[in-house]
């Protein structure tokens, strides 16, 4: 079967009342949601961990071609800060194996305040993929993440840097790091988690998501925008859109 090359999706897989004559009236929200839309983002495990058996659970009840992102938990990003996490690192790898090969990327949101460090940033990523070698994307919110430095750093680590709206950065924009994988984080704009896209901005995103797929990029659209349920009605107009 041939690989998917463009996920749309939002952050977790809520089915607004507003939005359920768009799914399936039978299964579970995430069957339903599965059956309309090709991945989503797990917000969940950013807060507290999930047990292997129900990453595998919900790995079984999605058909083949659908992947799940799945955020890093903040007691190694924000509580962390990228040092001495190796032990919740591991658990957490160890937890997300259940997906098997409906892992999509591991996302690695970094909180604002916390600055490049070549060290901490070294010994992290090193122990990450000694461990795991699958998609992996970073969302850094520092300007100091924006150095072409930085992105060299991350493309030698095979890291993509995520296209985040609204913008941290004036560079984050657009998809950085390593150039084989894009990944859009779409929170709303201009009042972030509750505004919907206008149809002209997914008609937009559409086509930046169509051109990353003409030049062989696996490309990911995620709209968290979920505050007042406007990510699942953009979604669904942009996976239309780009199959």
């Amino acid at each position: 079967m041939c690989e998917r090359r463009i996920y749309v999706g939002t952050a977790a897989w809520t089915i607004p009342k507003a939005y359920q004559e768009a799914f399936p009236n039978e299964g579970s929200h995430l069957v339903r949601y599965a059956s309309r839309l090709d991945g989503v983002e797990i917000n969940s495990s950013f807060y507290r961990p999930h047990r292997l058996s129900t990453y595998q659970r919900w790995a079984d009840d999605v058909p083949d071609h659908f992947r799940f992102a799945v955020k890093m938990p903040k007691t190694i990003t924000h509580e962390g800060r990228l040092r001495d996490v190796d032990e919740p690192l591991q658990r957490f790898l160890g937890e997300i194996a259940g997906l098997g090969g409906k892992l999509g990327p591991v996302l690695i949101q970094l909180p604002p305040s916390l600055k490049f460090d070549p060290d901490a940033a070294e010994a992290f990523f090193r122990t990450l993929r000694d461990s795991f070698g699958g998609d992996i994307v970073c969302e850094p919110r520092h300007a100091t993440w924006y150095t072409a430095d930085v992105d060299a750093f991350l493309i030698e680590r095979q890291v993509a840097r995520v296209a985040a709206d609204p913008q941290p950065h004036p560079d984050a924009k657009q998809p950085g790091g390593w150039r084989e994988l894009g990944y859009y984080r779409l929170h709303g704009s201009p009042k972030m988690y509750y505004s919907s896209y206008s149809d002209e901005d997914i008609t937009r995103i559409a086509g930046e998501l169509r051109k990353r797929e003409a030049e062989g990029t696996r490309t990911w659209c995620i709209f968290d925008n979920t505050a007042e349920f406007a990510a699942t009605a953009n979604a669904l107009a942009t996976a239309v859109l780009v199959r």
